[in-house]
């Protein structure tokens, strides 16, 4: 299965544009953002669990990434709310669930093989915020191929003033606008190295989930 796998282009999911598709365990949904593979997939999606969801133990060989957008999402013994951030290193395994219900951004066989660490980082915290030129940012991921945040912008800021690395976004909060086009909180953005988007928050302001750094995976051949 290829969804927005040409990694040499824009890709862009709005918020009103999801497509709920059933995953192969009753009550999960999901809407696939971009993915190359089977069910065993180098995948980017938003996944909604109904209450009382679960999935039998299973294995990240590619590792995963987890926000939490709403509800409560469990892994294995643990509960995790709203704005809680996890990564599940490559060799990982669980049985997550949601007893109330749940709605999370996952990234699926993009980490590093070297990665052997589990993280958890609660972004409510303020301590885990800090002010970066003009912007407030949560440090969520930083290695040498690979930077993961949180960022809040104020209202009419630019995003970006020079041209991306390989970068992709989550609009968390607020509104971005692009030539009169408004990327609602739920959007989904994807840009190629040396393209420059302009980007401005909405009189609102912005809280974004932002990726750079290069493409692991693309290939559905290593997949197994």
């Amino acid at each position: 299965m290829l969804i927005n796998a040409d990694f040499t282009q824009r890709a862009a999911v709005a918020a009103n544009d999801y497509n709920w598709v059933a995953s192969p365990q009753s009550g999960v949904e999901r809407v696939m953002l971009d993915r190359v593979g089977g069910e065993r997939a180098r995948a980017t999606s938003i996944v909604r669990y109904s209450a009382g969801s679960s999935f039998a133990p299973h294995q990240h060989p590619g590792g995963e990434e987890v926000l939490v957008l709403s509800g409560t999402f469990v892994d294995d013994d643990d509960s995790y709310p709203a704005g809680l951030y996890l990564r599940n290193p490559p060799g990982s395994s669980h049985a997550p669930s949601s007893p109330e219900g749940t709605v999370i951004f996952v990234k699926l066989w993009q980490m590093s093989a070297d990665e052997q660490v589990k993280v958890r980082i609660d972004t409510r915290r303020p301590d885990a915020w800090q002010q970066e030129s003009g912007r407030e940012v949560c440090l969520l991921h930083a290695s040498e191929s690979e930077a993961v945040c949180l960022v809040r912008l104020p209202a009419g800021a630019l995003l970006f003033d020079t041209p991306v690395e390989n970068s992709e976004l989550l609009v968390l909060a607020g509104s971005l606008v692009e030539a009169g086009r408004h990327y609602e909180a739920g959007s989904w953005l994807r840009f190629p190295s040396g393209e420059h988007p302009k980007l401005y928050t909405a009189t609102e302001g912005c809280t974004i989930y932002f990726r750079r750094g290069r493409l692991i995976g693309l290939s559905s051949k290593a997949l197994p």
